[in-house]
């Protein structure tokens, strides 16, 4: 005998950059619409800052509009955001979603939010500014690859996941060593079970990594098209804005900011879409390690798959 179905706290719906989530998750909801009302919670380190609407690929006002929107546009680029913080608002978020009758899903790529959700963080040491600092200093004389190699030596284990040009993590990593005088690897891991059952998850993931290397050129380009550089500027225009902050260093950010530091904006494109393409790769090493329903994102009827994958698991 089947054990008895037991409602989750919100559908959580993850994939890889370009990988088509935004168009599932609206599709989803407008299939559910007569039954139960559909409400997105972002899971984008990207998408919390307001006044970059092109780079991060936002929601459009007329999606937003179709279904409502939470963790979106509610910083400013001069701030941060963390893991921790995530985890406290898409949990009350969510609690207040389904005290509406509404059903939580919760829409994204950063998988480390996802990953702190179900499973819980680790006692990982502060940000420390002062390291932060002599680290950026660092990079500026010797550059990312160099600390990359640093990083190889104190905490192999996390150098081997990241590519010597992720200058955050290889910062964070650098960070948590020099203030402990622990890697980072050995703090990470600790955190309680998994709680899936809770979230349950669907991923849109690629049969063919060509087919979403090409979705990511298409995007980029488009980007391009829609302005991305003169969304730059503007951010830079402010003058309280650094390349070293978090938002600034968010893919296609630090590249068309790079590339206008440089005078070389021509080579925005390609430098771009390598990033992309990077961060599409670390984006799927997380997912496997991860409890999930897989749905080809490349399948001609993905978005179908995706709507009964999310169906089921929320029991409707």
């Amino acid at each position: 005998m089947n054990p008895p179905f037991t409602a989750p706290r919100a559908l959580c719906l993850a994939g890889p950059t370009a990988a088509g989530k935004t168009a599932l998750a609206l599709a989803f909801a407008r299939e559910l619409a007569p039954r139960r009302a559909v409400e997105v919670i972002s899971v984008d380190s990207a998408l919390v800052y307001r006044g970059m609407d092109i780079g991060t690929a936002k929601p459009t006002a007329p999606e937003r509009a179709q279904v409502p929107h939470h963790l979106i546009d509610i910083l400013d680029p001069a701030q941060s955001y963390s893991a921790a913080r995530f985890v406290a608002d898409a949990t009350r978020l969510a609690a207040e979603i389904r005290a509406r009758g509404a059903l939580p899903l919760l829409v994204g790529g950063t998988m480390l939010y996802f990953k702190a959700l179900r499973e819980g963080l680790d006692e990982i040491p502060a940000a420390d500014a002062a390291i932060r600092q002599a680290l950026d200093e660092r990079a500026r004389r010797e550059g990312w690859p160099a600390l990359h190699a640093e990083l190889a030596r104190v905490d192999p284990a996390s150098a081997a996941r990241l590519a010597p040009h992720d200058a955050q993590r290889i910062q964070r990593a650098l960070e948590v060593h020099a203030a402990s005088g622990r890697p980072l690897s050995q703090w990470q891991g600790g955190a309680r079970a998994a709680d899936t059952a809770a979230w349950p998850m669907v991923a849109l993931e690629p049969a063919s990594r060509a087919w979403l290397h090409a979705r990511i050129a298409e995007r980029f380009a488009a980007m391009l098209d829609a302005g991305l550089l003169d969304e730059v500027r503007a951010l830079r225009a402010r003058g309280d804005l650094h390349a070293g902050l978090p938002s600034m260093r968010c893919v296609g950010y630090r590249q068309a900011w790079e590339a206008l530091d440089e005078g070389e904006p021509s080579r925005l494109a390609e430098r771009g879409i390598a990033a992309t393409r990077q961060l599409a790769k670390r984006q799927l090493t997380w997912l496997r390690g991860m409890a999930r329903v897989v749905v080809p994102c490349d399948a001609p009827d993905a978005i179908a798959r995706g709507a009964a994958a999310l169906r089921a698991l929320a029991g409707v």
